[in-house]
């Protein structure tokens, strides 16, 4: 295998590349085409989105609530993740006679302990 070949197995690395800063570049020059114009337009130093002037206050306060929430998506989001490997090589491991079922299956229970525990304490309640 030579050195050409070699860089050959790059090239979709490299479109991959291209594409990705052509988006970019183009989603940069139709916000400087189409996008608000200046300070001048706006009446004041507020946030311009979709087009419209907010109305009323911008910094609104969140309850604590949705922070706990949001933490915890992120937290089990994450946890689930980790079971990505497991599923792509859990072929290779049952042919090859290594058990890897009992040790995801305690993953998972640690998962579901926390998601109930998270429930039974409320933390996934929403109340105003």
């Amino acid at each position: 295998m030579g050195t050409h070949d070699a860089l050959i197995d790059y090239v979709p690395v490299l479109v991959q590349i291209l594409l990705a800063g052509g988006l970019a570049a183009v989603i940069l020059v139709a916000s400087q085409i189409f996008g608000q114009r200046g300070r001048a337009n706006r009446s004041s130093d507020t946030a311009y989105e979709c087009g419209i002037p907010s109305e009323g206050r911008t910094a609104t306060r969140f309850a604590v609530k949705f922070y706990i929430v949001a933490m915890l998506f992120i937290l089990f989001d994450i946890e689930i993740v980790f079971l990505i490997p497991w599923v792509l090589v859990f072929r290779e491991f049952i042919a090859a006679g290594i058990p890897i079922l009992a040790p995801v299956m305690f993953f998972l229970a640690v998962l579901v302990i926390g998601l109930l525990y998270e429930y039974k304490k409320g933390a996934l309640e929403w109340e105003d």
